[in-house]
């Protein structure tokens, strides 16, 4: 693999994460043109109906762009939109070669991007950094894929796994740099989720503070009072399955969970969780006579036990962050 092609599809990738909290439910895309005399110009995605990030880089080039190299970290759209195809613009450009991260399977796109490039003698190259990319876009692809959104259970325990404190207090059990950590959470996702009981018991309001970006809409699994902090919210009795279709189709990209050990348990149990970010503080309950991450029987053999692999272990300002996701079969 060229080196310098992984050198700018690590700039695209850098420039996508700028797009995270307002292209959604667009995907977060980043670009960037480099230029036969090697001027590179970047872009990313803008807010819905705005640019997306091949013509935000695009237009930063200029005449630039004519004989140039253009890297996307997701495949470009060939379809009319809130915009214009990118396909067209980046024909109209005059580039001669795109690279592409991975391809989108959003049934709009699915290949047909890089078909319309390559019919118009463009050289196109899709895979460069193909994990990487999909690890960042995972919740986007996730979403397109099986139509509903991409599920993240965040807890925050002791080490000793207990969720709070033998009378039921649980505030604070991770420190000050981990519960940013979940209000950067909120911000990237398009919903949030608790069940009635962690309401009538602490009666969040659930929004983002903290950090930059938008609050999620807010879920609620049962009935509450008119009263609580968490208004405006949807009150959902329905089926977990149900509720990620309905999310689904309204465009929810990410689901954050953020309820107590029984919503955590409902959504484990059947397998709807895509990504756990369990916060691990370095504190010891010391029994087991306090709430534990999930509610309910515990898995009745080895055999049964669920079984996922680490991606990433972080330190948060003396917490641990943990991120798990399931094994592939």
């Amino acid at each position: 693999m060229n080196t310098l092609d992984e050198q700018h599809m690590h700039l695209a990738v850098t420039s996508a994460g700028d797009a995270r909290l307002r292209s959604r439910p667009n995907p977060w895309v980043g670009a960037v043109v480099v230029s036969p005399s090697g001027k590179v110009f970047t872009g990313s995605t803008r807010e819905p109906g705005n640019a997306h990030a091949e013509v935000v880089a695009l237009n930063a080039a200029g005449k630039n762009a004519v004989g140039a190299t253009l890297y996307s970290t997701l495949e470009p759209c060939g379809h009319t939109g809130r915009t214009g195809p990118c396909t067209a613009a980046i024909i109209e450009s005059g580039i001669s070669r795109v690279v592409v991260g991975t391809l989108d399977p959003d049934t709009n796109v699915s290949g047909s991007g890089v078909q319309q490039l390559r019919n118009a003698g463009i050289t196109v190259e899709v895979g460069v950094l193909e994990h990487e990319v999909r690890t960042q876009l995972a919740p986007y692809l996730h979403h397109r894929s099986t139509g509903r959104p991409f599920v993240v259970l965040k807890m925050a325990s002791t080490i000793d796994g207990r969720i709070a404190a033998a009378d039921g207090s649980s505030q604070w059990i991770t420190g000050e740099t981990a519960r940013k950590r979940v209000h950067q959470l909120r911000a990237e996702s398009d919903a949030i989720v608790v069940g009635a009981g962690t309401v009538r018991a602490d009666n969040p309001s659930l929004t983002v503070r903290d950090v930059q970006g938008p609050s999620p809409r807010r879920i609620v699994l049962g009935e509450i009072d008119s009263q609580a902090n968490i208004h405006p919210c949807t009150q959902w009795t329905g089926s977990l399955t149900d509720l990620l279709d309905t999310l689904g189709n309204e465009g929810v990209v990410q689901l954050l969970v953020e309820g107590g050990a029984r919503v955590a348990a409902s959504f484990h149990r059947e397998r709807l969780i895509n990504q756990y970010v369990m916060h691990i503080a370095p504190v010891i309950a010391g029994g087991d006579n306090a709430a534990g991450v999930f509610a309910g029987p515990a898995a009745a053999t080895m055999a049964d036990m669920w079984r996922g692999h680490v991606v990433s272990a972080t330190n948060l300002g003396g917490d641990i962050e943990i991120i798990l996701e399931p094994n592939l079969n």
